[in-house]
């Protein structure tokens, strides 16, 4: 969507823990940091079957024991030319024994067929996730992250 020669693009963010409290991340071919699945929100999709989506083709999990909407804010992705992300964060719960595994990506996106390295990470995060993805760290049972970067809530 372009509104006044900016360009909006709708995300679902999936903060998964299990029951430790941890929450899973990952890395990739070409990433700046650790990422936790999330991907675009496609025509005609709610963001919620978007987060279902992107969870099984970025991870490989299909099995979720709780999905709650946390926040939904607006990114600045980049400046020139300007260029927004929608975010909306969810919580998912899962039940997963594997401390790491390699997930090939599946679906229609550019990362079909790249291997994404899954790892369980304590929270709080000592270090920043790719595109300020750990805005709402905090949200996942009061731990207290830092400071938004870039971010506007809803």
């Amino acid at each position: 969507m372009v509104t006044n020669n900016v360009t909006y693009v709708e995300k679902a963010c999936a903060y998964i823990t299990r029951g430790d409290g941890s929450v899973l991340v990952f890395d990739g071919p070409g990433h700046e940091a650790v990422q936790i699945p999330k991907g675009t929100v496609e025509t005609g999709e709610n963001p919620r079957d978007a987060l279902y989506r992107e969870v099984v083709e970025e991870s490989g999990l299909t099995t979720f024991e709780g999905v709650d909407h946390l926040v939904t804010d607006v990114w600045t992705r980049r400046e020139s030319p300007p260029k927004r992300y929608v975010r909306n964060f969810y919580h998912v719960r899962v039940h997963e024994p594997r401390d790491a595994w390699t997930h090939v990506v599946t679906g229609t996106g550019a990362e079909r067929g790249a291997e994404f390295e899954f790892s369980w990470l304590d929270v709080p995060a000592d270090t920043p996730f790719a595109l300020a993805l750990d805005d709402y760290l905090h949200m996942l049972g009061g731990v207290e992250t830092g400071q938004s970067r870039g971010a506007t809530a809803d």
